[in-house]
């Protein structure tokens, strides 16, 4: 059977995206995603204090962890990462 990786064709007109309040930094993202385009790190200042006051304490919770998308020109849009973020906090939108 083909990995799924091997069946991506990919779509330059998608990329990934975080919802900051439900992404727990689990970073089931970063381990799935054969092509290197997660990283999960402490939130940006800004983005936490942007946040709403549940979203804060939620992020909080979690260590102040969450994804980010620096290799985002590399996605192919598979959809891997999607179906791997158990908190549903990724999806895939046009550039």
């Amino acid at each position: 059977m083909t990995p799924p990786e091997d069946q991506c064709k990919p779509d330059a007109q998608l990329r990934p995206q975080i919802d900051r309040r439900r992404c727990e930094g689990k970073a089931e993202c970063e381990a799935v995603c054969p092509y290197d385009v997660f990283e999960v790190r402490t939130i940006d200042e800004a983005e936490y204090r942007a946040l709403p006051l549940l979203a804060r304490l939620k992020v909080w919770a979690h260590r102040k962890q969450t994804a980010y998308t620096p290799q985002a020109e590399a996605c192919h849009a598979c959809g891997l990462c999607v179906a791997a973020c158990p908190e549903r906090a990724i999806t895939l939108v046009r550039r």
